[in-house]
C-alpha cells in the first residue's frame, strides 16, 4: 500500500498533476485494478474506490462493488482495514 503525504487536505499530487482528493484516490484505484505499473493489486483498489467515496466520487462504490466481486472476505477486510488507517494518519 502506498502512503502519501499530502500538503494541502485538497489536493494530491500522487499522479503527477494537482487534483482534488478524491480524484486522485479514484484515479489511484483504477490504477491498482487495471494492473497498469504493475500486476493488478484489488486490496489497493478497494482500499482506493473506498476512499474514494468517502471523498465523494460519484462512482466509486460502483467500482469497489466491481472489485469486491473479485476479492474474498479476507482481501476485502485487509482492503476495509487499510482504508481506516490511512484516514486514521491522513
Amino acid at each position: 500500500m502506498a502512503r502519501f503525504d499530502w500538503q494541502d487536505g485538497d489536493f494530491g499530487t500522487a499522479l503527477g498533476t494537482a487534483a482534488p482528493m478524491g480524484e486522485t484516490m479514484m484515479a489511484m484505484g483504477l490504477r491498482h485494478a487495471a494492473g497498469r505499473d504493475a500486476p493488478a493489486d484489488l486490496v489497493s483498489a478497494h482500499m482506493y474506490f473506498n476512499l474514494a467515496d468517502q471523498f465523494g466520487m460519484d462512482d466509486a462504490a460502483f467500482q469497489r462493488a466491481d472489485v469486491a466481486a473479485l476479492m474474498s472476505k479476507a482481501e476485502i477486510g485487509r482492503a476495509l482495514r487499510a482504508a481506516r488507517a490511512w484516514l486514521a494518519t491522513n
